[in-house]
């Protein structure tokens, strides 16, 4: 018999690996894909640690078998669908764990118009370092954002030289959009992709926003943005400055690199806690008979971060 899984934290774990064109499949036990490389006869199996990676993009061309997609639950790794260069979101398969009472706390701050801004406020705070203008609602606020935001934009491609048009592509046409904004869009996707990974492992609901409402990644978004232009949207105009061969690629890596360096796994499931806490409402008890995590954690880690 097997011994228990002892899944890795979710902030020790690589942040993030893209496939594409390849067979996944579990072969000899390991996560593996399965590249034929045309007429060859024996395929070429690269080997991903699915247990230590937070989550796993599929592009076009990969298929993935029951098996593979089994381990990849039981491990907690998020295995999302993507379009090309990750740009559009068609499918994720949650890894398991979500917990009825967190949601259930979610659910009741966003609904709530008093407790839902104080969240935000604190969402503001944490994204630009200071405290919110007093005295304004959810949209207010929103506007104030989008205008920083705008101008963060410009100040960057400043920075780094390249010529900003403004944000402006098109998902159904990856190659109307320009350098710019075809590297930011790579480089948020990667972002949304290990946020969602977070948002799960902690047990919370991707759809349930604060400022972002009426999407399917909510409050994937909501978070993503606190880190954004901390993190890759300055690796994307820098690439877009240096103007790579493969962009997209490059961006990848320079996202990888970044998400390591910064720590990125460490703070995000703590901040969610610090955000939500904002509205200083106590957590519900625990009802009786809560079905725990998929894969618990044991206490003896010290570990806030692995769907705790």
């Amino acid at each position: 018999m097997l011994p228990p899984l002892k899944p890795i934290p979710i902030k020790e774990r690589l942040s993030i690996v893209f496939v594409e064109k390849g067979e996944i499949d579990v072969v000899d036990g390991a996560f593996v894909v399965v590249d034929q490389q045309g007429f060859r006869v024996r395929a070429v199996l690269t080997h991903i640690p699915v247990g230590g990676v937070a989550c796993i993009m599929l592009e076009p061309g990969t298929r993935v078998s029951h098996r593979a997609a089994a381990l990849a639950a039981r491990v907690g790794t998020l295995l999302v669908w993507v379009g090309e260069a990750g740009v559009r979101l068609y499918s994720s398969g949650q890894p398991g764990g979500a917990r009825a009472d967190r949601l259930l706390y979610q659910a009741k701050l966003a609904l709530d118009e008093n407790l839902r801004l104080r969240v935000v406020r604190k969402m503001y705070a944490l994204r630009f370092g200071e405290e919110p203008p007093a005295r304004r609602s959810v949209e207010q606020l929103r506007g104030i954002e989008g205008a920083r935001v705008r101008r963060t934009y410009q100040l960057l491609a400043q920075k780094f030289g390249v010529q900003w048009k403004g944000r402006d592509y098109n998902p159904e046409d990856w190659d109307v959009s320009d350098l710019p904004n075809r590297c930011l869009s790579s480089a948020t996707a990667a972002l949304y992709g290990v946020t969602e990974a977070a948002v799960l492992a902690a047990g919370y609901a991707p759809a349930v926003g604060f400022i972002h409402t009426g999407k399917p990644l909510s409050f994937v978004y909501d978070v993503a943005d606190i880190y954004k232009f901390d993190t890759v949207v300055p690796v994307a105009f820098k690439i877009a400055a240096s103007n790579p061969p493969n962009p997209e690629r490059a961006v990848r890596l320079a996202c990888r690199d970044i998400f390591r360096q910064s720590r990125l796994l460490e703070r995000i499931i703590p901040d969610i806690e610090d955000m939500l806490a904002a509205a200083d409402l106590p957590r519900p008890p625990e009802p009786e008979g809560l079905v725990g995590p998929a894969i618990p954690n044991p206490d003896s880690l010290g570990d806030a971060g692995h769907r705790s």
